[in-house]
């Protein structure tokens, strides 16, 4: 049993552009349900979140295998900072030994994550923090057991003040929810003021089960969907993406948005390229280098 593990299995392809890195998930399942998530498909009673079985004793021995000054993410399916992490203290357990060792990547949509800002502090680390839309009621009927969009700014804005580089990720995109030019400045607007630095963006990628609860709870973006998914879109690793026209459009949008606010930009999983910054990492891990000791 091992829960560090090689990130990802898209590598193997031209999709997935991130640095090679290790994932951790102190926890199975999410008690955050999102619609979209793709999680689900895969792994069983995702909504009914548990704690991993002896995580402490097999993280502290997983570790020690993974080379000093790896990147360690936490977490790439599972929330690390769901209220699971209130009980149980998972994944501040793991910052603490892995902080100041490995450069450290945390991807989360709770507010949460400020708690653990001093410790963030300490070494070379990012923090990507998910915001779909400003909207406090469209989150709370896609993200409905999720902190509320105006508690991720300000989670964004705590990280910052503490020196900690925050990545906003605008994922995903859903044609007809939060797609709107409109809807994307709002978001990146907010977290630009509150310190983040760089912008990651993807579109919705659908599975049968995400897209049966999307669509029973928004029945108005259905034409929408069959549209750019059934009729217009491909499917590409078992997932169906929307048409590649609507996705490069959207997505460009988005990057002029972010570029206009100061921030750099990257997609996860699209196959544009040309829509990624140069010079930086996708998932924002370049950020970690600028810590320099002076955050101690």
């Amino acid at each position: 049993m091992s829960y560090v593990r090689p990130f990802d299995p898209w590598r193997a392809t031209s999709l997935c552009t991130c640095p090679f890195k290790y994932t951790v998930n102190p926890y199975t399942g999410c008690a955050h349900r999102c619609l979209y998530c793709y999680a689900s498909s895969y792994i069983r009673n995702f909504f009914n979140p548990r704690p991993k079985e002896g995580f402490p004793r097999v993280v502290a021995r997983d570790l020690k295998r993974v080379p000093e000054g790896s990147i360690i993410n936490v977490s790439s399916s599972s929330d690390p900072y769901q209220p699971l992490e209130l009980e149980y203290g998972y994944t501040r357990f793991l910052l603490e030994m892995a902080v100041g060792r490995y450069v450290v990547e945390v991807v989360t949509k709770s507010d949460l994550v400020a708690r653990d800002a001093d410790l963030l502090a300490k070494g070379p680390s990012v923090v990507s923090i998910t915001i779909t839309t400003l909207d406090a009621n469209l989150a709370s009927r896609l993200e409905p057991g999720a902190p509320a969009p105006g508690r991720r700014v300000e989670a964004v804005r705590r990280l910052s003040e503490a020196s900690v580089p925050v990545v906003v990720r605008l994922d995903p995109l859903i044609p007809g929810l939060n797609d709107a030019p409109e809807s994307m400045r709002e978001v990146l607007e907010a977290a630009a003021a509150a310190g983040a630095k760089h912008a990651v963006a993807s579109t919705y990628k659908a599975k049968p089960d995400s897209l049966r609860r999307l669509t029973a709870a928004f029945p108005e973006i259905i034409p929408k969907l069959r549209e750019l998914y059934v009729e217009g879109g491909e499917r590409i690793h078992g997932y169906l993406y929307a048409a590649r026209g609507w996705r490069f459009k959207a997505l460009s949008e988005a990057r002029e948005i972010a570029h206009e606010l100061g921030l750099t930009f990257a997609v996860c999983r699209e196959g544009f390229p040309q829509l990624i910054d140069t010079g930086i990492s996708c998932d924002g891990t370049h950020l970690a280098s600028l810590y320099n000791g002076a955050r101690r």
